[in-house]
């Protein structure tokens, strides 16, 4: 007898191989017998406390989330049904080189003014206490949660580059020193000993962009000795993205690191139908040995803050230095005029196109009005930066379905969010991705068997985790498991109506537990911090 089975549920267990029937028994939140054709073996079927027929539907591994913006929200609300709903049983948080660990004082409260707009946690914002300091203080706090109880999917974390940059040497535009490298090689070891499963990075992003390549390198080789891999939202996804994904695996072959590439993809008018050559390009990388993976988000807009558009010189210094130039005309419209005229670095080196950029969120809620709106020009830009203390969300209507399709084929792609669960309207895929990979590109279009997709969404990305037991429908694996409908499974989120749940999904467990059942959240909180194997 044990606690659970799934009785003649169709198995798609993560690997790629062809789904079979069987029944699926778990005990103590692992995976402890799976009986193949049960009832036409005349087998001794495996009974248990409950038995759950699963007839005509699909029994996979829970979802991995490669890039998540979650550092708050599992904090914030036990609930997290944006994930929990889709499957998803794992995050990867710390992403884009910018989160809450580690940090002093100082920079704990300079990060929170400038991820605002990504996880909410600004100045006045009181409902997560920030009261750790290190990688693995924010480990424990994950673990010790809303009343000891815990989180609702599991967590693991990047050190965040640009926040280690930051504690190191401020927001300063230049070469670190010897002794600033030392502090932030230092920093970086003790978020890997504490466990951090590798480093992120925001290479469009400050402070985080003005570190040179040398010095990224000397960060990757830590990251190296430690088993873990280097996952860069690289220098730009505009102009000059092969030459930015070229400078990654460059970067990481001298260092002997492994890669993990973020949201890969190729956007803007510059790189339309470009796909193939970026394919080619990992391709020859993996033939060469490189060890190489990378994430997408099924949609073609991307959403990141306001902020981030604006030219790195004009956010050295941090946000109140920000906020002056904003404030200065002649500093104005020299940002006006490298956003219009010259191409941003922070907009990838592509001039704006103010018509492409529509308002998701705002930090503050007298300026709702402002959402879903697209903006009209860079005064009313630069005016919503002033009125909203740098806390707006935007979306970028700047991809390409093509691209889209081509990348999420290749052989080394896992899926990621890259969900922001702040703002009024948020983009759909927060709630959205993962269904969205079944119904629409598994279901509807073919762009991916079942199998494969499956694949793709949990034991590749476990393997990139090194997670020894998880990723895999597997005697012995943790129990985080999703039950869904190959012929129902859908995103319900728009973007009209972003925060929409998805349908076809009646359960989802975590370390055997029911998150969701029958299609409804549970007050489970069976997540946890998954923290770095040692190597």
């Amino acid at each position: 007898m044990t606690d659970l089975v799934f009785r003649d549920a169709e198995v798609v267990d993560g690997s790629g191989a062809p789904s079979y029937r069987a029944d699926v028994a778990v005990e103590d939140g692992r995976i402890v017998s799976i009986v193949k054709e049960a009832a036409a073996a005349g087998c001794q079927r495996p009974t248990a406390t409950r038995i759950v027929d699963a007839e005509g539907l699909a029994l996979s591994p829970g979802f991995v989330d490669m890039h998540a913006h979650s550092d708050l929200a599992l904090l914030r609300d036990p609930e997290h049904t944006a994930k929990a709903a889709q499957g998803v049983t794992l995050e990867v948080l710390g992403q884009d080189g910018l989160s809450y660990a580690p940090v002093d004082d100082r920079t704990r409260a300079e990060v929170r003014r400038t991820i605002a707009g990504w996880n909410g946690g600004g100045p006045d914002d009181t409902t997560v206490d920030l009261d750790w300091r290190t990688v693995g203080g924010y480990l424990d706090r994950l673990d010790s949660a809303h009343g000891g109880r815990g989180i609702a999917v599991n967590a693991a974390y990047l050190v965040p580059q640009g926040t280690v940059r930051m504690y190191a040497m401020g927001w300063e535009d230049r070469p670190a020193t010897p002794a600033e490298l030392d502090r932030m090689r230092r920093l970086v070891a003790e978020g890997l000993e504490q466990g951090a499963v590798g480093m992120s990075s925001g290479l469009t992003y400050t402070p985080g962009m003005y570190a040179p390549d040398a010095e990224l390198t000397e960060l990757c080789r830590v990251v190296a000795e430690y088993g873990g891999y280097y996952c860069p939202h690289h220098r730009s996804y505009g102009a000059g993205a092969l030459r930015a994904y070229e400078e990654m695996i460059a970067l990481t072959r001298e260092a002997g690191c492994a890669l993990h590439l973020a949201h890969a993809t190729l956007n803007f008018a510059e790189n339309e139908g470009r796909a193939p050559e970026l394919l080619a390009l990992l391709d020859r990388a993996l033939d060469a040995g490189a060890d190489l993976s990378l994430d997408t988000y099924p949609y073609t807009p991307g959403c990141t803050t306001l902020l981030a558009l604006l030219p790195s010189w004009a956010q050295e210094g941090g946000p109140e230095a920000v906020l002056a130039r904003l404030a200065d005309g002649a500093a104005a419209e020299r940002i006006r005029y490298d956003l219009e005229v010259t191409g941003s670095d922070g907009c990838h080196g592509v001039p704006v196109d103010w018509r492409t950029v529509e308002v998701s969120g705002v930090s503050d809620p007298a300026l709702g009005d402002r959402v879903g709106r697209r903006l009209a020009g860079w005064e009313e830009a630069r005016a919503l930066l002033l009125a909203d203390r740098l806390g707006t969300t935007i979306l970028q209507h700047v991809g390409h379905e093509e691209n889209v399709r081509a990348i999420m084929r290749h052989r080394v792609h896992t899926g990621g969010s890259d969900g922001i669960l702040q703002g009024a309207k948020p983009h759909p895929r927060a709630y959205g991705t993962f269904p969205e990979y079944l119904g629409r590109y598994v279901r509807e279009e073919g762009v991916l068997s079942l199998e494969e997709c499956v694949a793709h969404l949990t034991s590749r990305p476990a393997a990139r985790l090194r997670l020894p037991d998880r990723g895999l429908v597997k005697e012995g694996y943790v129990a985080d498991m999703v039950l869904f409908d190959p012929a129902t499974v859908a995103a319900g989120a728009t973007y009209e109506a972003p925060r929409t749940l998805p349908v076809g999904i009646p359960h989802v467990l975590v370390a055997g537990r029911f998150v969701i059942e029958d299609g409804r959240r549970t007050d489970v909180l069976a997540g946890r911090s998954v923290r770095r194997t040692p190597f």
